[in-house]
């Protein structure tokens, strides 16, 4: 039996409009900031309310120079980090889904010495191997390109795990089962596996596609082309522009939009992603 005390509802409600105000205001800032002028940003206070410049400063951001004339305008930059996001996110997930499928189903011998190669990885990510993941995508020539942003962030051995934990979830008779009718390997994996797992495909590619668009560092570092800039770069850049004065009214809109294809991924899949983090059995 559940008692019910008023006190601890009016707190637990409180904490959580409290927790909704604090992530929301920001966002509210940046929204409002986004619809007025240069001048009037430039002004104190800071505007609470929205003004009449949206429309334009979203023209001027997305088909405009953006910041400065000699930058690449943001749906270009937009575009290259939804290529990057949708290349790290996809890549992962079909690697790990098939190294995940040849260690539960194939015996093959030091079947789980490679699973822990594979597992200790993680303590090997980008930032400790920068350097030498660096040298080699500039001598196989795929700097400024979307292969050099990608490739190197596609192995992920926490997908690989998870989906190595999914598989072994799946009863056996399945695969007793599809052998009998004649299944070979690849479509009892495609027909039985691809399937089952959808679900925990959908939650870990919002996971990646949000991890691939935010990437910052290593974008930074291997394009040099202002074509191949990302949205997360081009903010900070704006920020740093020398000798000028930051243009908060486009800087605001940008942060917008680069918010916006993460929000409608997560949307979009909420309920699949919900799904596959708390689904225990099949």
């Amino acid at each position: 039996m559940i008692e019910n005390r008023p006190l601890m509802t009016f707190i637990t409600h409180l904490v959580l409009v409290l927790g909704v105000a604090m992530i929301a205001l920001p966002i509210w800032i940046t929204l409002v900031a986004a619809s007025h002028d240069e001048i009037r940003m430039l002004q104190a206070p800071i505007p609470l309310w929205p003004g009449t410049h949206f429309v334009e400063n979203l023209k001027q951001t997305l088909f405009g120079a953006g910041f400065s004339g000699d930058q690449t305008p943001v749906w270009r930059m937009m575009f290259n980090s939804l290529v990057m996001a949708m290349m790290i996110s996809v890549g992962k997930i079909a690697i790990s889904l098939i190294s995940a499928f040849a260690i539960v189903y194939f015996k093959f011998p030091f079947r789980m010495g490679f699973f822990w190669m594979i597992f200790i990885t993680l303590m090997l990510p980008v930032e400790v191997r920068i350097l030498p993941t660096f040298e080699v995508v500039a001598n196989l020539g795929l700097l400024n390109s979307y292969w050099g942003l990608s490739i190197p962030l596609i192995a992920s051995a926490t997908a690989t795990f998870m989906f190595r934990q999914v598989f072994l979830t799946i009863p056996d008779e399945m695969l007793e089962s599809a052998r009998i009718d004649g299944a070979g390997p690849m479509r009892f994996f495609w027909d039985i596996l691809i399937p089952l797992s959808r679900t925990n495909i959908a939650a870990l590619f919002v996971i990646l596609f949000i991890y691939g668009w935010n990437q910052y560092l290593w974008p930074l570092l291997i394009t040099t082309d202002t074509d191949m800039t990302t949205i997360v770069m081009s903010i900070k850049q704006m920020l740093e522009s020398a000798e000028q004065t930051p243009q908060w009214n486009i800087i605001m809109m940008t942060a917008f939009l680069a918010m916006l294809p993460p929000i409608l991924v997560v949307v979009g899949m909420q309920k699949l992603f919900v799904q596959g983090l708390t689904e225990t059995d099949k």
